[in-house]
């Protein structure tokens, strides 16, 4: 009888420190998600734009954040800078190619806790067919219960990339013009 009680009180144990382990998706169907950019235009001023279809995943704890996995697809066609001239130009073989590259993809490495309370989350970005090294600046907005009966949580992260390391020659728009920054808002539905 001990032994049984025992055995219960640690499988009830190992059920509740995992409990708070969830899987989520990111609510981009319903706008409660979004990946904005902006970059400089030609020093003088910033072109900003969001990409309009992207999707993805992650799971978190947050007793072992560290254990956190994240993957995210974003459609490279719906890129939206509000000027239609302009975004057929950047889906054009200058720039994003999406005849051939129409995806972008983020798949997580690691997720590391700051001192200040941010985390930093590091792994693979593939943009233009071209596969590098990232590092998202990550804050956590929030967790808890929705009117609807579930349960979301929300992360804001910053990063910024050179736009020559993935293949994309746009030497001609000068120099203050080779960052992309990125933020991306996500809100995640416990599945």
């Amino acid at each position: 009888m001990k032994k049984m009680f025992c055995s219960g009180l640690l499988a009830g144990f190992f059920l509740c420190s995992s409990a708070y382990a969830a899987d989520y998706v990111i609510d981009s169907e319903k706008a409660h998600a979004f990946i904005s950019f902006k970059i400089q235009h030609l020093g003088y001023s910033w072109i900003k734009g969001r990409f309009n279809s992207f999707e993805g995943n992650f799971s978190y704890d947050p007793e072992k954040p560290q254990e956190a996995k994240v993957e995210v697809t974003i459609d490279a066609t719906s890129i939206d800078t509000n000027y239609e001239k302009r975004d057929e130009h950047l889906r054009s073989s200058d720039f994003l190619n999406i005849d051939a590259f129409s995806q972008a993809h983020f798949i997580d490495e690691s997720l590391q806790l700051q001192d200040d309370g941010t985390y930093l989350l590091q792994g693979q970005f593939t943009l233009h067919g071209v596969t590098n090294p990232l590092t998202i600046k990550v804050d956590k907005v929030g967790e808890g219960n929705d009117p609807w009966g579930g349960y979301r949580a929300g992360f804001e992260g910053e990063t910024h990339f050179t736009i020559a390391d993935y293949g994309m020659d746009v030497t001609r728009l000068g120099p203050s013009s080779q960052q992309v920054y990125l933020t991306l808002s996500i809100e995640g539905i416990r599945q």
